[in-house]
Order: C-alpha cells, then sequence, then structure tokens
C-alpha cells in the first residue's frame, strides 16, 4: 500500500511518498504552467475528480492514505475558505474525495491540510527536524504561512494586518491592510498597473523613486509578520520559499526585523531562504498524510 502527496497551488502536483522522500517523479496538472487559470475555472465536482484521477494515475487502487494540501483555511477536513480556489468554500472534502476514490475502488484514508503546512512539514521531513517547530513563508502569488507540527489554529499569517492605511485594499479576500495584499504577486499587479512584478523590483536597483519605496514597503511588511509570529510563538528558524521568494533581500529583511523585535529573548532567531519546490510540497503532505493514518490506528 501507497502513501500519496498532492498539493494544489495553480497547478496540482502529486507524487508517492517513502521513507520521507518521493518515490519517483511528481506528476503535474495540467503540465502547461502557462494555465494559471485552470484550477479555478473547474467547478468543484470536476476538481474532485481531477485530484483522485491523480492518485489512480499513481498508484491504482493502492493507496493507503493521501495527503491533500490546498490554500486557505483548511480544518477538520472541510475548507472554510480559500480565495484562490473559491468554488471549494464550505467543501467537505476529505468526503469528496473519499467518495469518489472509494467509487473507484480505492479505499485510502484522506487527509486534508493548508498548503504552507505541507511545505513546513516537507522541510522538516527533508532536514530530520521532524522533532523541532518549523516555519515557513511562501511567497507567491498569494502569501502562506506554514507550521509543523500542526497545531490547532487558522494560521492564515498572509492576512496579518500590518498596515493601518485604508487604502491598502489589495488582498484577494478584500480585507484592509494585509500582508499578502501588499507581497502576493496578483497584488502587487493590481498596485502597479504599468508593471509586472519583477518589473518593479527591477526599477527599483535602477532609483525608481515609487518602486524604491514600494520595495522597502515589501521587506518591512514580511519582517512585521515574521515579528508577529515570534511574539506570539517565539523565536526560532524561519525558511523563505515560493517563486516570488527571489525579490527578497535578506539585508532588508533583517535591518527591518531587528526593528521590530527588540526584547533580548525574541532575538534568537534564524533566517534561510531555500529554493521553491513542489516536490517538498508534495513530501510534506504525504508525510502528514501518513501521520493521520498512522494515529488514526
Amino acid at each position: 500500500m501507497k502513501t500519496i502527496g498532492i498539493t494544489l497551488t495553480y497547478q496540482i502536483f502529486s507524487g508517492v511518498v517513502k521513507d520521507h522522500a518521493l518515490d519517483g517523479g511528481v506528476r503535474v496538472y495540467p503540465t502547461d504552467p502557462a494555465q494559471t487559470d485552470a484550477l479555478v475555472e473547474l467547478p468543484m465536482e470536476r476538481l474532485v475528480e481531477v485530484i483522485s484521477d491523480q492518485v489512480i494515475a499513481l498508484c491504482g487502487d493502492q493507496a493507503a492514505s493521501v495527503g491533500l494540501a490546498l490554500p486557505g483555511i483548511v480544518r477538520g477536513g472541510i475548507v472554510e475558505d480559500s480565495p484562490n480556489l473559491p468554488q471549494l468554500k464550505g467543501v467537505h472534502i476529505t468526503e469528496q474525495v473519499t467518495a469518489e476514490l472509494k467509487r473507484r475502488n480505492c479505499t485510502p484514508l484522506v487527509n486534508a491540510m493548508n498548503d504552507a503546512d505541507a511545505i513546513a512539514a516537507g522541510i522538516a521531513a527533508t532536514r530530520g527536524q521532524l522533532d523541532r517547530l518549523v516555519r515557513v513563508w511562501t511567497i507567491g502569488f498569494g502569501i502562506g504561512f506554514g507550521r509543523y507540527p500542526w497545531s490547532e489554529g487558522v494560521w492564515e499569517g498572509g492576512h496579518y494586518c500590518v498596515s493601518l492605511d485604508p487604502k491598502e485594499t489589495y488582498c484577494g479576500c478584500g480585507g484592509r491592510g494585509h500582508l499578502e495584499g501588499i507581497m502576493g504577486h496578483r497584488a502587487m499587479r493590481l498596485r502597479f498597473l504599468d508593471l509586472e512584478p519583477e518589473e518593479v523590483f527591477a526599477e527599483a536597483k535602477k532609483g525608481n523613486t515609487r518602486c524604491a519605496d514600494f520595495v522597502k514597503l515589501w521587506h518591512r511588511a514580511l519582517a512585521a509578520g515574521v515579528a508577529n509570529s515570534i511574539h506570539m510563538e517565539g523565536p526560532g528558524r524561519f525558511y523563505f520559499t515560493g517563486f516570488n521568494v527571489g525579490f527578497l533581500d535578506m539585508n532588508l529583511l533583517k535591518d527591518a526585523l531587528h526593528q521590530m523585535v527588540t526584547m533580548s529573548p525574541l532575538q534568537s532567531y534564524t533566517l534561510e531562504v531555500i529554493p521553491s519546490s513542489d516536490e517538498v510540497a508534495v513530501i510534506g503532505a504525504g508525510v502528514v498524510g501518513l501521520q493521520a493514518m498512522e494515529s488514526s490506528k
């Protein structure tokens, strides 16, 4: 019997996970990364079928557990909200996927989690840190905050309020002053209708004042998110990843964070950038899925 890890972003990435590593490659749907709206456009029922297709394609009816990582607030097998995949809001996703797989004579234990939590679990698993607290910020279309081990809570760190400016309304959820409304790829495109995000950062390096001021704001927003987590849960190691992590200037982040975290017992934090990796997320989803199965016995 096999453990399957699946993570949904703008594509579906899936793989067989064995001994905290991939047993084979990562399966991708759709294969064209330019189809960034492909999943959003699928009705809920069709998306459940596509998720199930990946499981069957990887192992037929031999899956023992499936770890399913999704964007949004995911608790108790229910997607309570998901601005990036709005058709899943309120869906009992584990029940839906379990039923669809059962229809295909496949009966694994399905466990759902937030996609950033899967990345945190993947980092912990691949670095031999399953006995430690791991926190990760994912910097992409939205901003995710992942935590391992899982703990009861919402943990929507991308929606930390980091600004009191009422004009900060770019977050996809509609909230004001949110971290994601400053740092998210979608939010940056809305803010700079005449420039793509990568052009904003390039222009900042050339001395464009408007872009340079935003880059400072971008880093201070992330520092505020990290500082909030430190002040709530204490210091430790923070990882940063995602397809826009290349925008991150660690010196700017450290300088801003140093101004925000001043109590000496909280200053023993470390910051590390890791390359964006769909493999790590798939491994993390599989590890959490396997842990859920083992704890249910």
